[in-house]
């Protein structure tokens, strides 16, 4: 999945195939962590069928943790059933963490690994970003995410309980 090079993002499409040759490169890499930053996460291809089955791969090895942080997340709740369900299979390994109100609003749209592997829309508007594979890029992103994620809290539970 991840091994050709990095794509161009110029476009909504450009985007979504950088993001999954971010997904498929963290793969092929042996990531053990991936981060995912969005305010809603409505652009990301979650539903697609092959990127599930290449997270269903890759979290069947040892210690693999897939982390979501965003402003919230019904955006993903209603658009991607197939996604929330694979969630609740994996929700060992699946965090979904809530960015604070201050910092929400300067959230980047980030994929990032532990392997070099990083995807950043820069401008949304025009759909403008960049895609690389590049270790010291990809731990300043998980760096400065760790910073935002510190100050966030869990959220997107698998199960709700009512009373």
């Amino acid at each position: 999945m991840g091994e050709t090079a990095p794509p161009v993002i110029d476009s909504r499409a450009a985007f979504r195939a950088a993001l999954l040759w971010g997904f498929g490169s963290a793969f092929d890499e042996g990531a053990r962590r991936i981060v995912c930053a969005d305010a809603h996460f409505a652009e990301w291809p979650l539903e697609d069928a092959g990127l599930l089955a290449g997270l269903t791969a890759w979290m069947k090895r040892p210690q693999r943790r897939l982390v979501l942080l965003g402003a919230g997340f019904d955006v993903v709740q209603g658009r991607c059933p197939r996604f929330s369900a694979w969630r609740a299979d994996w929700a060992h390994a699946v965090e979904a963490w809530q960015a604070s109100q201050d910092m929400a609003a300067d959230l980047p749209t980030v994929l990032t690994c532990d392997r070099g592997a990083s995807v950043h829309l820069i401008d949304a508007l025009h759909w403008r970003g960049s895609a690389r594979q590049d270790e010291r890029a990809a731990r300043q992103w998980c760096e400065t995410l760790d910073v935002v994620l510190q100050r966030s809290e869990r959220a997107w539970a698998v199960r709700t309980l009512g009373l």
